[in-house]
């Protein structure tokens, strides 16, 4: 099962387009352009986000079941209808005219990447995987990545692609694959177009409309629970906009590495586990510590320095921890809604050695204290000061010296997402897992527990070598609840 990809078969694919409850489209111009933020800009570099849902048998399968969700979709776009839309690139000459500057026109080079709303589709895969069972996804100590890759869309994808390839990729697609015993929804989503925040938010709205559809057994209208999004993207004050990069070609940017082979793991916390983990990296710190230690950061302080052991660092080999911090209620101005990138970085540095003896409360203090250096009036300079230098996320594939042996960790995503109340309308969902974008060694993804009230859950992506050490470290191991989900 593990080596193959062959179990997942593609039934069907088709265009879903945003529609109202009435049948009609969402009113917007044709050609409608939404400008990019240097929040945005910046993630042209790395991969599509890929998240999805294994989710129980539902009633009725085939043709029924996969309308139903690509109608409940269309509803749900017409809330969210810039990502049914593409991305697009043009010399910046153009920006202003609407048509290209004529060859050999003169002028330093520089080029504008916009998402260009036209509801042009979202991208509807139907797979079924009829020897593929829910146990044999949740249930190997290693996630069988070869069969769980393969169930997301748009695989293998730079956000930039959506604006080089041709035909232009979308920067949304949905997947659902029919297994013996349960189903998967997928979604694959250009990351420059919008982060974690939004994709669960979309996730959520489409389950919502999915659910109260199958319960009312109409699609009427009504009021959905979750606010629609805010479309307008926000720019710090000074920028200008649209934003010139200063390249030739969008091509200049992309980098494509050959990563090293890892492995991932799924790790579930009970809400007791990470509770004790909280009052021990407090009491640790107790006296010390400016602000309260959060639970969180407790989490992933007990997964740096089980990390920092089972890659056998040097003493004093610096190790990093790189957190992605989100920026809608740090930054005034920025919607809780708001539809669009709002991420910025957040690093904990120290020597293995440090981390490793000085305990499990100052490993989390390192991470609060990155957290709460966190300085608005700095992320609103670093915005202004990108339109005139820019830089793009790189992964760096290894982060190795000498020893062979890499020493970063990076946290993305947040157990404040609502994972598991994603029920379509047969049952709430059994697992999350993720798919092969942005998957390095190093790569921790943080959910929310499925048992709620506090759990949370870590898919880790190690070396393989490294992955077979933390199983068989008995301090990091004796904090993961019921063995792995």
């Amino acid at each position: 099962m593990e080596g193959s990809t062959a179990v997942v078969r593609t039934v069907s694919r088709r265009l879903v387009r945003p529609e109202s409850p009435d049948g009609g489209v969402p009113s917007s111009e044709p050609e409608e352009v939404m400008h990019l933020t240097p929040w945005d800009l910046r993630v042209l570099t790395v991969d599509y986000i890929q998240k999805g849902l294994l989710l129980p048998k539902p009633p009725t399968g085939g043709a029924q079941l996969v309308d139903g969700l690509a109608s409940s979709l269309a509803r749900a776009l017409a809330r969210f209808y810039p990502l049914a839309g593409r991305l697009a690139v043009a010399p910046a000459e153009a920006t202003s005219s609407g048509a290209p500057a004529a060859a050999g026109s003169g002028g330093p080079p520089g080029i504008v990447v916009s998402l260009c709303c036209n509801s042009e589709g979202v991208e509807f895969v139907h797979a079924v995987a009829p020897d593929v069972t829910v146990s044999d996804i949740i249930d190997p100590v290693y996630i069988p990545s070869a069969v769980v890759w393969s169930l997301f869309p748009l695989n293998g994808l730079l956000s930039a692609d959506a604006a080089l390839e041709d035909p232009r990729p979308p920067v949304l697609a949905a997947q659902v694959t029919e297994l013996a015993d349960g189903v998967f929804v997928a979604m694959s989503l250009n990351h420059t177009v919008a982060d974690g925040s939004t994709f669960w938010h979309l996730f959520n709205t489409w389950s919502e409309i999915s659910r109260r559809s199958i319960s009312s057994g109409s699609e009427e209208s009504f009021d959905l629970s979750s606010p629609a999004p805010a479309l307008e993207r926000w720019f710090v004050d000074g920028s200008p906009v649209p934003i010139t990069l200063p390249f030739g070609k969008l091509e200049e940017i992309v980098r494509r590495p050959v990563y090293p082979p890892v492995r991932e793991c799924f790790f579930h916390f009970s809400a007791e586990s990470v509770k004790r983990l909280k009052e021990k990296a407090n009491a640790e710190m107790a006296g010390t510590a400016t602000a309260p230690i959060s639970s969180l950061q407790s989490l992933l302080a007990h997964m740096w320095r089980a990390a920092c052991r089972a890659r056998e660092l040097a003493p004093g080999r610096e190790a990093m921890y790189v957190l992605l911090v989100g920026c809608r209620a740090r930054v005034r101005g920025v919607p809780q809604g708001y539809l669009g990138n709002t991420v910025t970085n957040a690093v904990a540095k120290s020597t293995a050695g440090d981390v490793l003896t000085n305990g499990l409360g100052w490993a989390a203090w390192l991470l609060n204290r990155a957290v709460a250096s966190f300085d608005e009036a700095r992320v609103r300079a670093d915005l202004a000061e990108w339109a005139h230098n820019p830089s793009f996320m790189y992964i760096d594939p290894s982060s190795k010296k000498d020893d062979g042996a890499a020493a970063w960790l990076g946290t993305g995503s947040s157990p404040r997402f609502d994972v598991y109340g994603n029920d379509f309308g047969w049952g709430r969902p059994v697992a999350v897992r993720s798919g092969a974008g942005n998957k390095i060694d190093g790569k921790v993804t943080v959910y929310e527990g499925r048992d709620g009230g506090g759990s949370m859950a870590l898919e880790v992506c190690l070396d393989p070598v490294v992955l077979a050490r933390l199983l068989a470290d008995e301090e990091f191991m004796e904090a993961v609840s019921a063995g792995l989900d």
